[in-house]
């Protein structure tokens, strides 16, 4: 049988000559290499700053504490995404209060963001669900209104752009994963992009336990004794993970164009489909296409899944609902029917895969697949 794997990244040989000669050098922690990726990320998505760090979640975490948000704030966000949108708003102290979504995206819903804010809100933090950006425009002129912050979880939508704005443009910061399974991946890693110079370098600070002297000053240079000014955290992107990245960087929009070419053989093979139904792109966008879900009947999700992962087919859920997990169940006291547009999708959402080192085979295997277990009644295929 055929393996289909969900996801393959896209690093090559030069990528793996670059990270060989990080290895072969002194310096391995945050440096040169670092800052020529953040140069190199700040030029591609036209901001004036970027801050590399290990993960989305601690680009987050990090955004929160610069902008001074905390023990009794509140955050508004969506409940479809992975937990690290609304967790980071917990480490941060602050309390994560959701916004039900868009239908046909996913998105958070920002005609529903105003009956949300109360004088406790400090910021906004809307998510580009599987890279497609949310209605920016609309959300910066409602945080402009309420004087919020906006902090955009772009951990899906590097590439992205809708209504002439790029990511990151109209937010006061936006955060980027190079999780394992991303457009460029590092294995880990994230990064935060602001036209806020000053916050920048609090930021920079920030990542490596508050104190006022990089490695790279104190060990590259003539010593110079350092403090600590501000209480930190230990986030700091290696020059490892920022050499396996900057050739990525160098061809994302060639990678793009292939996952999008993938999705819109996807779009039209299951256009009009009984029993598949798709998310949809705003007009005016570039779409990342970071992740391709289809929502099937909620009572045969698991069975088609099931299905396909026996058939070689690697396939996830992005993502069930934030709300009814778990711990956000016991310590917030969330319920079904709290974000029914959220729980919705939750309860039928299956993600295919998407990656630019899939042959036309592969879509072909994944399309008959998907047809053959939708359209069969419960059990009938095998």
């Amino acid at each position: 049988m055929n393996k289909i794997e969900f996801f393959k990244h896209n690093i090559d040989e030069k990528d793996i000559g670059r990270a060989n000669d990080v290895l072969r050098s002194i310096f391995l922690t945050t440096g040169k290499v670092v800052e020529e990726f953040e140069v190199a990320l700040a030029d591609y998505v036209g901001a004036k700053k970027v801050v590399g760090v290990t993960s989305c979640t601690a680009a987050l975490h990090l955004c929160l504490l610069a902008w001074g948000i905390g023990e009794g704030d509140e955050v508004i966000t969506t409940p479809m995404s992975f937990c690290a949108t609304s967790n980071s708003v917990l480490h941060a102290g602050a309390k994560p209060v959701f916004v039900d979504v868009e239908e046909d995206t996913g998105n958070i819903n920002a005609d529903l963001i105003d009956a949300a804010i109360t004088k406790k809100t400090k910021a906004i933090m809307p998510v580009h669900l599987y890279g497609q950006m949310c209605d920016m425009k609309k959300i910066r002129k409602i945080a402009d209104k309420h004087k919020l912050v906006v902090m955009e979880d772009a951990a899906h939508c590097i590439e992205g752009k809708r209504d002439g704005v790029r990511v990151g443009e109209l937010g006061d910061a936006a955060c980027y994963s190079f999780y394992a399974t991303k457009n460029i991946t590092s294995g880990e890693g994230g990064a935060i992009s602001t036209n806020d110079v000053a916050k920048a370098d609090l930021l920079k600070m920030l990542r490596s336990h508050g104190i006022d002297r990089t490695a790279g000053d104190r060990y590259t240079k003539k010593y110079q004794h350092w403090d600590m000014t501000e209480l930190g955290w230990k986030y700091n992107m290696d020059n490892i993970q920022a050499a396996l990245l900057i050739g990525q960087l160098e061809r994302i929009e060639t990678l793009w164009q292939r996952r999008n070419a993938i999705a819109m053989q996807y779009e039209e093979a299951f256009d009009g489909v009984k029993g598949i139904e798709l998310m949809k792109t705003a007009p005016n966008s570039k779409h990342p296409r970071h992740l391709f879900t289809i929502q099937v009947s909620p009572e045969r999700r698991d069975e088609i899944l099931y299905k396909l992962q026996g058939k070689g087919i690697g396939v996830a859920v992005n993502y069930r609902a934030i709300h009814l997990l778990k711990y956000y169940r016991e310590h917030f006291g969330f319920k079904e029917g709290d974000f029914p547009v959220a729980e919705k999708i939750g309860y039928r959402t299956i993600s295919i895969p998407l990656y630019p080192k899939m042959s036309r085979n592969d879509v072909e295997l994944i399309v008959s697949s998907v047809m053959q277990f939708v359209g069969s009644s419960e059990g009938a295929a095998k």
